[in-house]
C-alpha cells in the first residue's frame, strides 16, 4: 500500500474502532469476548497498516471477509448498514491496491 491507501486503510480502521466500542454491542457469535478484545485486533492491524507490513492487507481482507465477528456484530448490534457501507469502501481500497 501506498502512503495515501495506508491512511484510507486507518480512517477506516478508527470508524471500525468507534463502531464497535459503541454501548450495548452483542459479541455473543463473535470471536471476541467483549469490545476490548475486538479493539485489541483493530489496533494490531493499525500498526500492520502504519509500518506497512506484508500481512496488513490480509488481515483486513479476513476483518472485513462475510460472516466473520465484525458482520456478526454488526447484525447483531444494529449497524448492519454502516458496517456495509465500510465494507465497501474496503472493497474499493482492496481493488486499488490490487491494481497497484
Amino acid at each position: 500500500m501506498n502512503s495515501q491507501q495506508r491512511s484510507q486503510a486507518l480512517n477506516l480502521l478508527a470508524a471500525v474502532r468507534l463502531l464497535l466500542l459503541r454501548p450495548g454491542n452483542n459479541f455473543f457469535w463473535t470471536e471476541w469476548s467483549g469490545p476490548e478484545q475486538a479493539v485489541e485486533e483493530i489496533d494490531r492491524i493499525c500498526n500492520l497498516v502504519e509500518a506497512d507490513h506484508a500481512q496488513a492487507l490480509e488481515r483486513l481482507t479476513l476483518l472485513f471477509a462475510p460472516t466473520v465477528s465484525l458482520q456478526d456484530v454488526s447484525i447483531d448490534s444494529g449497524w448492519s448498514s454502516e458496517y456495509m457501507d465500510l465494507a465497501s469502501r474496503f472493497d474499493h481500497l482492496r481493488a486499488e491496491v490490487g491494481d497497484g
